[in-house]
């Protein structure tokens, strides 16, 4: 289920207030590919080792955050930093 664009409308990024938007499918499968190689950490260096089943972009695109069960998790420890999957 996509996000709601109004709420879509008002969220930042916590730590640098950037805008977000959501992270296109195709994105979302390359990240995706890399967390089922164990490649991916957060911010705080935790290995993430479950999909994405959608996810926002920061408008400067260095942070992602998840969105699970249609709650986005605007945590700055659980953000996934972008520097980590080449092609995005």
């Amino acid at each position: 289920m996509p996000i709601n664009k109004e709420l879509l409308e008002i969220l930042c990024c916590p730590l640098t207030k950037k805008p977000v938007t959501a992270l296109p499918d195709d994105k979302l499968a390359l990240v995706n590919d890399h967390i089922a190689r164990k490649q991916i950490k957060d911010v705080d260096g935790n290995i993430i080792d479950r999909p994405l089943t959608e996810a926002l972009l920061t408008e400067d695109r260095k942070t992602i955050y998840r969105i699970d069960e249609g709650i986005p998790v605007m945590l700055i420890g659980s953000g996934i930093p972008t520097a980590q999957v080449s092609g995005l």
